[in-house]
């Protein structure tokens, strides 16, 4: 009897892969936010990067969204999610075990990625010292 039942299991598992579509998917940068200065470094947070919330909605980064940030001034890398941050305010503070990894003044990139078949427009974003955006490429 219970291998009747698998059985069948298999017989409608073939079914449903027989119309399947099969995509290849490949990871790409969505988003980037281009040296930005970190601002602040929190070791008592929970954990995360908190980024002003103009800067996310430039570069396409969504609030609890997983993101890397580069250190170009120490060459340390990191994987954690985005925090939205007060508007306007210029915020970039590593929170956590991240902010063992940088310093306030440390510049950074933001970068985003997602898996996909289909070609994806990139936003760039280009901020100043205070994390002000001064263009886009």
């Amino acid at each position: 009897m219970i291998r009747s039942s698998l059985a069948s299991i298999i017989v409608v598992d073939k079914r449903v892969l027989a119309g399947v579509v099969i995509l290849k998917l490949i990871s790409i940068c969505k988003g980037k936010i281009h040296r930005a200065t970190v601002t602040s470094c929190e070791v008592d947070y929970v954990g995360s990067v908190t980024v002003d919330q103009d800067l996310l909605d430039a570069a396409g980064i969504i609030d609890g969204e997983q993101v890397h940030v580069w250190n170009v001034t120490n060459g340390e890398r990191l994987e954690t999610y985005a925090i939205s941050g007060e508007r306007g305010s210029g915020v970039v503070c590593l929170n956590g075990a991240a902010a063992h990894r940088c310093n306030a003044g440390d510049k950074v990139i933001i970068t985003a990625f997602c898996l996909t078949d289909e070609p994806v427009e990139r936003k760039v974003v280009l901020v100043d010292d205070q994390n002000r955006i001064i263009g886009d490429v």
